[in-house]
C-alpha cells in the first residue's frame, strides 16, 4: 500500500482497530497514535511498539526516544493519514527500513530501498575486525567486493579516512544507492565500480591491504528466503549450498592481496568450517572465524603469507 493509496483521511471510528481516549485526552496525540499503531501490528511483527514509533518518529521528523516524551503533541491529519498507511505496508511484511527508507549501520544512517540488503547489526561484527587490521591514519587500499548500500565501505571510511577504498556490485542500482549514501556523508573519495566480484576491479587498483564482503551466501531453496522476499534475491542466494560466491572470493584474492594482507568474509551461522576449508585451500594463513553480536559464527578471515 503506497502513501498515495488512501484519498483521505480515515476517520479514528473507520479504522481496522479504534483509536483510545486516554486519560481523557481526545485521539489524535502522539500517544493515542502509538497505541493505535502498535496494536494494529500485533500478531505482524515480533516488535510491534518499536516499528510503530520508528514509523511515526520518522513521519515526524523526530528521534524515537524524543516521542516518547512527547504523548500529548498534538499530530496532523495528513502525518496521520501517511502513517496509517505505513502501518499498513508493516502488516504486509514490508520491512521498516524499506518504508522509511533509512537504516543505522555502524554510526551512519543509511538510504535503503529494495535494490540492497538492509545492513544488519551482524555485519558490523566484520567491520570491527577489518578495523582492527588497518591502523589509524596509516594509508592503505582497502577493497569490498559486493558493496550494496556501501555500508561496510561507508564504515570503514568513516573510521579510516587516511584509506583509499574501492567499492564494487553487479547491480547499477545497487552502487546508485551507496553512491547516494557516499555523497550524502561527504565520503565522495570513495570509488565504485560496476561488476561481478574480480571482474569489476580493474588490474591497477591491485594490490589491497585488506579485502572485505558480505556476499550473498544463503542456499537457493532454503526456507528462510520466504522471509525476505522484499530484499533482492541477487544479494542473497548463491548456488546450491549458498557457497558459489564465497568460493569465487576467496579463489582470486590471493592474486589482488599483497603479501600479508587479509580477506574477511561473511557467512551464513553454519558455513564457518566450509569457508575455513575455502581459504585453507587458497593458501591463506592465520586462518579463524569470529561471532557476531549474537553469538554466531559470522566471519571468517586469512592472511595471505
Amino acid at each position: 500500500m503506497s502513501d498515495a493509496a488512501a484519498p483521505s483521511l480515515p476517520p479514528p471510528d473507520s479504522l481496522p482497530r479504534p483509536v483510545p481516549t486516554v486519560d481523557g485526552l481526545a485521539p489524535g496525540v502522539v500517544g493515542n497514535w502509538l497505541d493505535w499503531g502498535t496494536g494494529e501490528l500485533a500478531g505482524h511483527s515480533d516488535s510491534a511498539r518499536a516499528d510503530a514509533e520508528i514509523l511515526l518518529a520518522a513521519l515526524l521528523g523526530s528521534e524515537r526516544a524524543r516521542l516518547r516524551l512527547h504523548h500529548d503533541d498534538a499530530v496532523e491529519a495528513a502525518t496521520v493519514l501517511r502513517y496509517a498507511a505505513w502501518i499498513e505496508r508493516r502488516k504486509g511484511g514490508e520491512p521498516v527500513a524499506y518504508i522509511v527508507g533509512l537504516q543505522g549501520f555502524w554510526t551512519l544512517d543509511l538510504v535503503v530501498d529494495t535494490a540492497v540488503l538492509i545492513p544488519r547489526p551482524d555485519t558490523e561484527a566484520l567491520v570491527e575486525w577489518a578495523l582492527a587490521l588497518v591502523p589509524a591514519g596509516v594509508p592503505q587500499r582497502l577493497l569490498d567486493l559486493g558493496t550494496g548500500s556501501g555500508a561496510i565501505a561507508l564504515a570503514l571510511a568513516s573510521e579510516r579516512p587516511a584509506c583509499e577504498l574501492l567499492a564494487t556490485d553487479v547491480s547499477e542500482a545497487a552502487l546508485a544507492v551507496a553512491g547516494d549514501n557516499a555523497r550524502r556523508l561527504g565520503m565522495a573519495s570513495i570509488r565504485f565500480r560496476h561488476g561481478a566480484w574480480w571482474d569489476a576491479v580493474p588490474a591497477e587498483a591491485a594490490p589491497f591491504d585488506l579485502i572485505v564482503s558480505n556476499p550473498p551466501y544463503i542456499a537457493e531453496g532454503d526456507a528462510h528466503l520466504a522471509a525476505l522476499r522484499y530484499e533482492p534475491r541477487l544479494a542473497l542466494t548463491a548456488g546450491a549450498d549458498g557457497l558459489d560466491a564465497l568460493r569465487v572470493i576467496s579463489g582470486g584474492a590471493a592474486a589482488h592481496l599483497r603479501p600479508g594482507g587479509w580477506l574477511l568474509l561473511e557467512h551464513g551461522h553454519d558455513q564457518g568450517p566450509q569457508v575455513q576449508a575455502l581459504l585453507a585451500a587458497a593458501g591463506f594463513t592465520a586462518i579463524e572465524s569470529r561471532r557476531d553480536f549474537g553469538g554466531n559464527v559470522r566471519v571468517t578471515g586469512g592472511r595471505r603469507p
